[in-house]
């Protein structure tokens, strides 16, 4: 199933509404079953409770992309992250402290659905406010 830039960015748009509205149960309309990130195979089970430790570190997290490219079958991602985690967060003390940060992450779109994530978040500019 090819897709056009103009479907993937609205499957995007749709996957991260999906995030912010903790719908996990619709997780699968938008992520294949055998999943990776940064080469690991977590299967859809594993990213999904990667996703729910997320917001449980951080309980208002919220998915804003600031920058989007698509090239088909691929498409880029700037996130912006404003948010107050309640403990530590990627091994640093934020402890409730207000920490803004970004996530520069690349997803690969098979059949309609993610299939591959490669993501880099910035944990200097989270030091730097610390």
């Amino acid at each position: 199933m090819f897709q056009t830039r103009d479907q993937i960015l609205r499957a995007y748009q749709d996957y991260l509404a999906c995030l912010n509205a903790r719908d996990w149960e619709s997780l699968p309309r938008f992520v294949t079953e055998d999943v990776t990130r940064n080469g690991l195979r977590l299967g859809l089970s594993g990213y999904r409770a990667l996703l729910e430790g997320d917001v449980r570190a951080i309980p208002d997290l919220a998915f804003l992309p600031s920058h989007l490219a698509c090239d088909p079958p691929l498409l880029a991602a700037r996130l912006v992250f404003d948010c107050t985690p309640v403990g530590g967060l990627f091994g640093l003390p934020v402890n409730g402290r207000r920490v803004r940060f970004t996530e520069n992450v690349f997803y690969e779109y098979r059949a309609g659905r993610i299939a591959q994530v490669w993501s880099l978040i910035d944990q200097a500019a989270i030091e730097a406010q610390l």
